[in-house]
């Protein structure tokens, strides 16, 4: 069956053949070379939505032409073409995995991370012969987001559409469903973009070849492009709710001190010179207590130190307790320090501490999501036959409890490094009450590089999708408050010293997406799973019935 002229293009008319794809594609759609080119480009152009280029508005264009390049195309072919795109995306993307320990460990994740794609790539070939494509396609996305970041070694959700989003209309959808709705509306957008060219061309065709003619052709034209235009419209609406949503307001006001003291050089030797490190931070904290008693800045309620300002065990070492002792008493209110202590057994473990000026370390939040082969190594002996570099890495151990802690009158949500990255993590300590989040991290070992503005851009959809304030407090970059609205309030440049202090509100009220939970990815993800199911049903149903007619 002939579909109407461009009623395929953006799903208004039934299958018009075996979603399964059955069908053998035409002769034109075997042509490889310009999909295969078209995927690859899809896939460099969503790297450029990311910090770095910083084009948020691009990221459309990355599902727009997978979806373009698949549409149609058998499951085997749409594996290709995912995997073509995955690789261009996350070859530039993760880069600066890479940048001290070699090219290997970042070609492996790299390549890791496409493979989803290509499955992705694969399962959207085969629902684009179902009606409505465009939208199982946006769940399909965050279903493979979803599986990225869960699976294996609890996964790695790096470089998820939503996290594009850092300006624009779109960003304010995090605030009701999370970042994957903000992911999912990335990819409608594009899908309803890669719809809407082919309807818009043959509304040109038509309007040229029978001008009197051509009236359904332009209304379907129309229609594709009113589609792919109320998203964006959708998220501009469901921003103004949010609009100006400042540092000091929905809460009493706790005045919070960020200390970034740098490093004494970037890399994998960082902390070579752990107690420079340290009295890096020790200074920095003592030169904010001189400009408080000066009244060049005000008194704060707490002071926020990074992950990894202490390398040094401060319950082991008497000596770094002192240097933390000091500084606290100089500042006269409790220090968040990032430390690594020893134990148990052969582990270590990255320790956050809340450090008195009276009573020294109270309550502490060990971090619950170590990274794989960078803070601790499994299989230890399969991987160093990959790389010797594995053995540099100190076992850390996994923290059991939600990191809230009350620091000086606030209730502070924890997390340390990449934890900002998993929703679940955010979510736990959001749904503890958490007046405000915080984020502890030590950047250093990636250089000069974009991973630290790639993780400012997390924060900033973490701010918006729970209300708060987020503060960030990097070792050599980038430090940053993030206002409750996802604006940058206060941002520190890479590898030199910085001192903040900003009155924060800490807020108690909580937004649908805090609400809902991981609600609506699971709700998105069962569509997804559902048009899968529907599009591979008849090949299912035609491998069953020879058997069934031997019987």
């Amino acid at each position: 069956m002939r579909p109407a002229a461009g009623g395929a293009a953006i799903g208004t008319l039934a299958r018009t053949d075996d979603p399964a794809a059955g069908t053998a594609p035409s002769p034109r759609g075997r042509r490889w070379p310009w999909r295969t080119l078209l995927a690859a480009l899809g896939g460099a152009v969503l790297v450029l939505a990311f910090p770095g280029a910083d084009l948020p508005a691009l990221a459309v264009l990355g599902p727009a032409a997978l979806a373009f390049a698949v549409h149609r195309q058998r499951f085997r072919s749409g594996l290709w073409l995912g995997l073509v795109f995955g690789l261009a995306f996350f070859l530039p993307l993760l880069s600066w995995t890479g940048v001290y320990v070699g090219a290997f460990p970042w070609l492996a994740l790299a390549v890791w991370e496409a493979l989803h794609l290509a499955l992705l790539g694969g399962a959207a070939a085969v629902t684009s012969r179902l009606r409505l494509w465009p939208l199982w396609t946006a769940a399909l996305w965050v279903a493979d987001e979803a599986l990225r970041g869960r699976f294996v070694l609890g996964g790695f959700p790096w470089g998820r559409l939503g996290f594009s989003q850092t300006e624009g209309p779109l960003l304010s959808l995090a605030a009701y469903g999370g970042v994957p709705l903000v992911s999912f509306a990335v990819a409608l957008a594009g899908a309803l973009l890669a719809a809407a060219i082919p309807a818009l061309a043959r509304a040109w065709r038509s309007s040229s070849a029978a001008p009197g003619e051509s009236g359904p052709a332009l209304r379907t034209a129309a229609l594709a492009v009113a589609a792919v235009l109320a998203v964006p419209s959708t998220g501009g609406l469901a921003g103004l709710p949010l609009a100006g949503r400042s540092l000091t307001e929905g809460g009493p006001t706790t005045t919070v001190a960020v200390i970034q003291g740098n490093v004494p050089r970037a890399g994998l030797d960082f902390n070579a010179q752990r107690r420079a490190v340290l009295d890096n931070h020790v200074r920095q904290t003592r030169e904010l207590a001189q400009a408080v008693a000066a009244g060049e800045e005000p008194q704060p309620d707490v002071v926020i130190w990074p992950e990894n300002s202490s390398d040094i065990d401060p319950y082991l070492n008497e000596d770094a307790g002192r240097q933390i002792d000091r500084a606290a008493q100089a500042i006269g209110v409790p220090i968040l320090v990032g430390a690594i202590v020893e134990g148990p057994g052969r582990f270590i473990s990255n320790t956050a501490i809340v450090w008195d000026p009276d009573s020294g370390p109270g309550d502490t939040y060990v971090k619950r999501h170590p990274v794989p082969l960078a803070e601790y190594v499994p299989a230890r002996g399969f991987f160093r036959f990959f790389s010797d570099q594995v053995d540099r890495v100190h076992d850390q151990r996994a923290g059991q409890e939600v990191g809230v802690l009350d620091i000086g009158g606030a209730r502070v949500g924890d997390l340390i490094c990449f934890e900002v990255v998993y929703d679940g993590l955010v979510d736990d300590v959001a749904d503890r009450g958490a007046g405000m989040l915080v984020v502890q991290t030590n950047n250093a070992t990636f250089g000069f590089t974009d991973e630290s503005a790639q993780q400012l851009a997390m924060s900033r959809l973490r701010a918006v999708e729970h209300g708060r304030t987020v503060v960030i407090a990097a070792t050599s970059g980038i430090s940053a408050i993030v206002a409750p609205d996802g604006s940058v309030i206060r941002s520190s440049e890479l590898f030199t010293p910085a001192t903040f202090v900003e009155q924060i509100a800490q807020r108690s009220s909580t937004t649908i997406a805090t609400r809902l939970g991981a609600g609506p990815e699971w709700a998105l993800t069962a569509l997804a799973l559902a048009a899968l199911g529907a599009a591979l049903r008849p090949r299912l149903v035609r491998r069953l019935r020879p058997r069934r007619a031997a019987r």
